[in-house]
């Protein structure tokens, strides 16, 4: 099991996210922290979720502080289905810009042609 973790990247126009984990009350604390950095940055927000293996309401209640905190936007890219479920029941979504198709850094873009099939 993946121990639950958020780092905060600040880059010069934005800052990225990433979790990793169970994000849920354990990572409570982190997650306020990495809250008030954001804030305080005043950046567009990018939150990579790809490595996220649980989320319970206290990630949920994370994404809206921050949606509803932040003048910037606030992107959450790579959600796995499960955090896509829960955006989407409890309407975060429309607090914030869900992103499916990015990339992570160091990865290559995908490739929006289809294949060759060979018959």
């Amino acid at each position: 099991m993946e121990p639950a973790s958020v780092h905060v990247i600040v880059q010069e126009d934005r800052i990225r996210m990433v979790l990793s984990g169970e994000v849920d009350a354990d990572l409570a604390g982190d997650l306020a922290e990495a809250t008030t950095a954001a804030e305080e940055a005043g950046l567009p927000i990018d939150i990579d979720a790809g490595h996220v293996t649980f989320m319970d309401s206290s990630g949920i209640a994370f994404l809206a502080r921050l949606a509803t905190r932040v003048q910037q936007p606030v992107r959450v890219l790579r959600a796995p289905e499960p955090v896509r479920f829960l955006l989407d029941v409890t309407r975060i979504h429309e607090l914030l810009e869900v992103v499916t198709d990015e990339a992570a850094p160091g990865e290559a873009e995908p490739d929006p042609t289809p294949p060759d099939l060979i018959a």
